[in-house]
C-alpha cells in the first residue's frame, strides 16, 4: 500500500511571494538563499517534495528540510542559515585592543619608511612584535583578520581624510566681517532690482565697487609632443593623446570679480609679487571713476600687506581702496574661489598649448567671454547671521 503524500502547509501572502520571486531571480543574493527561494516557490505551485527535488536538481531530503524550516520559521526567515556555534575565538580581546592601538599610530613612528600603515605591513608587524608584547594569539595573524578587526572598530589607518584647522584666533569676527560685506552686496543688488533710486542707501550704489580678488598661481603651460587624434565613431570614442608632454613654464592669473555687476578684472603674469599686485590695483583704478570707493576682499598673501603695496596705497586718495582680509585658512570665504574652480574644470582641464603666450591668450579669452554676459556671484552660507 502506497503511503499518502505528506503535505507541509506554508502560509504565505502576496508580499511574501513577490519577495521570494525577487530573491529567486537575484544575481547578488547568496546562492543558498536563491536555491531555498526557488524550492519554496516550486512547492507552492506543486505540493510534491519529489517533484520539486527533480525540478530544482537537489535531493528529496534537502527539499524536506527547507520546507520544515519554512513551516516553523516562515518562508522568508527560512532562507537564512541557522546560526552555528563555531570555534572559540583564537585572538583575545586584549590582543585586538593592542592591534587597534597600534593601527592608530603612524608606521613611520615605529621606524618604517611608510607614512601610513597598509594592512599587510600591519599584520607583519603584529606577527613579529605581538607575541613578545604578551599576545601570542597574534603569532599567525593574517591580513584578512586585520581587516576584520579594524572594521569592527571602524578604523582605517590606510586612508587620509582632510580637515581645515582654524588657526586664526579671530576667525569668527573676521568671517562675520566678510559676511557683512556679502550682505551689503545683497542689499544693494536688491535695491537696484526694485528701482529704489530715491533711498539714501541706493544713492551710493554707483560710488561703490566691491571686488572679490585672489591669485591662481602655477598654471602650467603644457604642450603635446604629437598631434591629438579626434574621436572616430566606431573606432575611438575619445580624443587620443600621446602620453608624453612638454613643459613651457607656469603663469599666474590675478583676478577680481565685481560682486555688484559680475564683471571680471584680470591680468596674467609670470609671478605674483607686490609689483604685480600693484599692477592689478592700477587696473582697478582705471576701470572705475575717481569718486568710486573700491573695496577689495582678499587673503593674507605677503604681497597684499608688503611695504611696497602700503607705499602705493598711501599716495592714493583717501577712501579710494579698502581691504577686507579673509581669516587665515579661510580663503574659502572668498567668492572668487568658486570662479577659479569653474576655470579649472572648464578651461584648464586637459589644456595643451604651444607656449606661455598662447596660454595667456586663452585665459584672457575666457575672461572676455565671461564679461560678455557677466554672472553675478552670490553667497548664502551663514549670510543670514551677518548683522
Amino acid at each position: 500500500m502506497v503511503a499518502p503524500r505528506r503535505v507541509i502547509a506554508l502560509p504565505t501572502d502576496a508580499g511574501q511571494r513577490q519577495r521570494l520571486l525577487e530573491i529567486s531571480r537575484s544575481r547578488t543574493e547568496p546562492t543558498s538563499r536563491v536555491e531555498r527561494a526557488r524550492i519554496i516557490l516550486a512547492y507552492l505551485e506543486d505540493a510534491s517534495a519529489y517533484a520539486v527535488a527533480r525540478t530544482i536538481g537537489v535531493t528529496h531530503q534537502t527539499v524536506t528540510r527547507c520546507l520544515e524550516r519554512a513551516a516553523e520559521l516562515g518562508v522568508i526567515e527560512a532562507l537564512d542559515d541557522r546560526p552555528r556555534a563555531g570555534r572559540d575565538p583564537v585572538i583575545t580581546a586584549e590582543a585586538k585592543t593592542w592591534l587597534v592601538a597600534l593601527a592608530c599610530r603612524k608606521a613611520k613612528e615605529l621606524g618604517y619608511p611608510h607614512e601610513l600603515w597598509t594592512t599587510r605591513l600591519l599584520a607583519a608587524h603584529a606577527r613579529r612584535h605581538g607575541p613578545p608584547a604578551g599576545h601570542p594569539s597574534l603569532a599567525k595573524l593574517a591580513q584578512g583578520t586585520v581587516c576584520k578587526i579594524l572594521a569592527e572598530q571602524d578604523v582605517k589607518p590606510h586612508k587620509v581624510r582632510y580637515y581645515l584647522e582654524k588657526r586664526d584666533p579671530e576667525f569668527e569676527p573676521k568671517m562675520a566681517e566678510i559676511l557683512c560685506v556679502y550682505r551689503q552686496v545683497a542689499m544693494l543688488r536688491a535695491q537696484a532690482a526694485n528701482g529704489d533710486s530715491q533711498s539714501p542707501e541706493s544713492s551710493d550704489v554707483g560710488s561703490l565697487a566691491i571686488i572679490s580678488y585672489d591669485e591662481k598661481p602655477g598654471i602650467q603651460a603644457i604642450g603635446t609632443t604629437a598631434p591629438d587624434r579626434p574621436p572616430l565613431p566606431g573606432t575611438s570614442p575619445t580624443v587620443m593623446r600621446d602620453h608624453e608632454y612638454k613643459r613651457h613654464g607656469t603663469l599666474t592669473l590675478m583676478a577680481g570679480i565685481d560682486l555688484l555687476t559680475g564683471n571680471v578684472h584680470a591680468v596674467v603674469k609670470e609671478r605674483h609679487r607686490s609689483r604685480e599686485f600693484i599692477e592689478f590695483l592700477k587696473l582697478l583704478d582705471t576701470a572705475y571713476p575717481a569718486d568710486t570707493a573700491i573695496e577689495v576682499i582678499l587673503d593674507n598673501h605677503s604681497a597684499h600687506v608688503s611695504k611696497e603695496t602700503a607705499a602705493w596705497l598711501a599716495v592714493q586718495p583717501v577712501g579710494r581702496f579698502t581691504f577686507t582680509f579673509t581669516p587665515k585658512h579661510g580663503s574659502w570665504l572668498n567668492i572668487i574661489e568658486g570662479f577659479f574652480s569653474k576655470l579649472a574644470r572648464s578651461v584648464l582641464r586637459h589644456i595643451r598649448v604651444s607656449s606661455k603666450h598662447e596660454l595667456k591668450e586663452r585665459l584672457m579669452a575666457f575672461i572676455n567671454d565671461i564679461n560678455h554676459q557677466p554672472i553675478v556671484h552670490t553667497w548664502h552660507y551663514k549670510i543670514g547671521d551677518a548683522a
